[in-house]
């Protein structure tokens, strides 16, 4: 069959509809695994252990100057972790929603998840109560002090009080157990520091 001047072979017109239905067949494909089969996404409130620090931080601060608030709360088609309906400020640890928002009437107030809670008063935009919420945050004690602290004991503990106290952390924090790395590092450390600083190391260092 000869094919007309002007005119695409028949077989190259085959081959141009069968690629182009395949491409729509797999995309087709594609678009419904993804809607029936969704990528797993993590959970950012639940795995983020600043973020959730943080916001128990900033619950404590607000409730200690007797503000009310919202947790969790839609202000401008956005997500913010507080908003304050007397003030109407939201407060966001989302750079994208303090700025979105701050296009509207609503003041928002963009909180980082290293700030502690008690200095929240000097980012909003009023006056707040003097409050008491403890220690200052940047006041961290003496390693020694925390050192003894971990493994639940005084600073006037003895070196056999030190061994014993790490045997009984290591049990409840050994990734073996159900514990974490981090939280079994972090006693380790502590056992090494304080066991040169109990009672009686000195002595046996010496001998």
């Amino acid at each position: 069959m000869q094919t007309q001047p002007g005119m695409l072979p028949e077989w190259l017109v085959l081959g141009l509809v069968l690629g182009v239905a395949g491409t729509l067949v797999v995309a087709g494909l594609f678009v419904l695994a993804n809607r029936v089969f969704p990528a797993e996404r993590p959970n950012r409130q639940a795995t983020d252990g600043g973020e959730m620090r943080r916001r128990a931080e900033l619950r404590e601060y607000l409730t200690a100057i007797d503000e009310q608030f919202a947790e969790n709360h839609f202000v401008e088609g956005q997500h913010v972790a507080f908003y304050l309906p007397k003030r109407d400020v939201a407060i966001t640890f989302d750079a994208r929603a303090y700025y979105r928002i701050e296009r509207s009437p609503t003041v928002p107030v963009l909180v980082e998840h290293e700030m502690p809670g008690v200095y929240l008063g000097a980012r909003l935009p009023f006056e707040t109560p003097e409050v008491n919420l403890g220690p200052d945050p940047e006041e961290e004690p003496h390693p020694t002090v925390q050192a003894f602290s971990e493994l639940g004991l005084t600073q006037s503990a003895s070196l056999d009080d030190v061994k014993s106290a790490y045997r009984e952390r290591v049990k409840e924090v050994h990734p073996d157990h159900g514990g974490n790395e981090d939280d079994f590092k972090r006693v380790r450390e502590a056992y090494t520091t304080a066991k040169k600083h109990a009672s009686g190391a000195s002595r046996q260092r010496a001998s």
